[in-house]
C-alpha cells in the first residue's frame, strides 16, 4: 500500500476556538503530509508494501531496523483516527448507549474517565499520546505512549486517543496542556466515532 494525506472531514475552522484553523492547517498540512510523505519513501523495499497500514506499523515496531519506518506509519495512523475522534460541536456527556455503559462499567462513572484521561495526558512527559484503550474482557483503561506510539503496535485496542505533542496545542493554548485536554474532552469529541471503534473491537473479540 502507498500511504496517502487524508482530508479532514470537517472545514479548517469548523473546530475553533477549542482548536483553530492555524494549527489545523499546520497539524494537519505540514506535520501529518510530513508522516505520509517520509513514511512513503521509508517504505519502498521494505518488503511490506503489499501490507495493510496495521501490520506495518505493528511489523515495523517490531524490527529495530525499521524504527524510522514505524515512527512514520505510526502517526500516520494515529493521525487518520485523531481527526476523526473530534467534529464540530463534540465533547460532552451524552454518549452512545454501549460506550457510556462501558465507561461507567470500567471507571465508575464519566467524571472519574474525564480524570484519568486528563492525567494520562498531563503526565505523559514530553511528546506522546493518551489513549482510552479496551482489553480483551471488554474493560476500558487509560493508557499514554511516547511519541509515535500507539495501543495498536502492542497488540492492543485504542477506541479514543488525544495528541499531546506540543504542535496539537501550543498556537492555541502555549504550554497550558491540561486546558487543551479538558476543551478536548469538553468541546471536540466525536463519541459516535469512538463508539464505533469500541463497537469494532468488541466484533473482533467475540
Amino acid at each position: 500500500m502507498t500511504f496517502k494525506l487524508p482530508e479532514l472531514p470537517y472545514a479548517y475552522d469548523a473546530l475553533a476556538p477549542y482548536m483553530s484553523k492555524e494549527t489545523l492547517e499546520f497539524h494537519h498540512d505540514k506535520h501529518h503530509k510530513a508522516y505520509v510523505d517520509k513514511g512513503n519513501e521509508l517504505l519502498a523495499g521494505t518488503g511490506l508494501e503489499g501490507k495493510s497500514l496495521e501490520e506495518i506499523v505493528q511489523a515495523s515496531f517490531k524490527d529495530k531496523d525499521k524504527q524510522a519506518l514505524f515512527n512514520n506509519a505510526g502517526q500516520h495512523w494515529n493521525h487518520i483516527h485523531f481527526w476523526n475522534w473530534m467534529k464540530p460541536n463534540g465533547g460532552g456527556t451524552k454518549l452512545p448507549g454501549t460506550l457510556e455503559k462501558a465507561i461507567n462499567d470500567s471507571f465508575g462513572g464519566f467524571d472519574k474517565f474525564k480524570a484519568d484521561f486528563t492525567a494520562g495526558g498531563v503526565g505523559q512527559f514530553g511528546s506522546g499520546w493518551v489513549w482510552l484503550v479496551k482489553d480483551g474482557e471488554g474493560k476500558l483503561s487509560v493508557a499514554k505512549t511516547p511519541n509515535g506510539e500507539s495501543p495498536l503496535a502492542h497488540g492492543k485496542q485504542a477506541i479514543l486517543g488525544c495528541d499531546v505533542w506540543e504542535h496539537s496545542y501550543y498556537i492555541d493554548y502555549r504550554n497550558a496542556r491540561p486546558k487543551y485536554l479538558e476543551a478536548f474532552i469538553d468541546n471536540l469529541i466525536n463519541w459516535e466515532y469512538v463508539a464505533q471503534m469500541y463497537d469494532g473491537a468488541v466484533a473482533k473479540a467475540a
